[in-house]
């Protein structure tokens, strides 16, 4: 997000078209899709704990609740195996893969874009 999303003052700003379709998904299976799904409950689950709580509160770094850092850490694992076997060593190398996907996906669409500015020039 913070390599493709826009900014406001200091604050990230998120979009469907922007932000969360960027990167291939890989395939997913039904086993993939209830795991992902038993995540997300899990991180659910531990914001049920702090019904009182804003997302403001459960998510500050200083005071997140062990319950819910434990159920993203958890989430962001199952991700990351999505997309390799090998966890990722840091942000850059998980943001470099990601981009490096992207990149195969797109370039066959760079192709025929070039081709089409080819035989519009030549007419």
């Amino acid at each position: 997000m913070r390599q493709v999303g826009g900014r406001l003052e200091s604050r990230y700003l998120y979009s469907i078209g922007i932000v969360y379709n960027n990167f291939p998904l890989p395939d997913l299976n039904d086993k993939h899709r209830a795991s992902l799904t038993q995540r997300a409950d899990a991180i659910l689950d531990a914001r049920a704990l702090y019904p009182t709580a804003s997302l403001a509160d459960l998510y500050d770094p200083r005071t997140m609740p062990l319950e819910l850092r434990k159920a993203h850490t958890a989430n962001d694992a199952a991700v990351d195996k999505l997309y390799r076997p090998a966890p990722f060593s840091s942000d850059r190398e998980r943001v470099e893969h990601l981009l490096a996907l992207y990149e195969a996906l797109t370039a066959p669409l760079l192709v025929g874009m070039t081709e089409q500015k080819k035989r519009r020039s030549r007419g």
